[in-house]
């Protein structure tokens, strides 16, 4: 995303949890880690981080800083690379043969799985 292209605070991906340290809610948002948001209601916490991140982004950009694209926005390929050790890759073939599958499907099987 280039630091011209003002991205829509809502689309980025948050999260409301409890937190008993603190006796509140605590707001976060994946795209920025290092932020959160302590608050009374979960409404007042979504509400508090997403405006907190509206000035961020509004601080990044004014900077020249890379704006985070939301994860929701980004484009992905369906293709990735793991290495694994030989042992396990053996494994996995005589599992997959088993299943009468080839070893993609069977990966793909266990990962959605869990």
């Amino acid at each position: 995303m280039s630091t011209l292209e003002r991205p829509n605070v809502a689309h980025y991906t948050y999260r409301v949890t409890w937190s008993a340290e603190d006796d509140e809610y605590v707001a976060t948002c994946l795209e920025f880690p290092s932020l959160s948001w302590l608050a009374e209601s979960r409404s007042d916490a979504i509400d508090g981080l997403e405006a907190l991140v509206a000035d961020i982004v509004q601080d990044m950009q004014e900077n020249g800083e890379t704006v985070p694209q939301p994860i929701a926005e980004r484009r992905y390929s369906g293709t990735f690379n793991v290495r694994i050790g030989e042992n396990l890759h053996r494994d996995l073939a005589m599992h997959a043969a088993e299943e009468h599958m080839s070893l993609n499907q069977y990966v793909v099987r266990k990962l959605a799985a869990g």
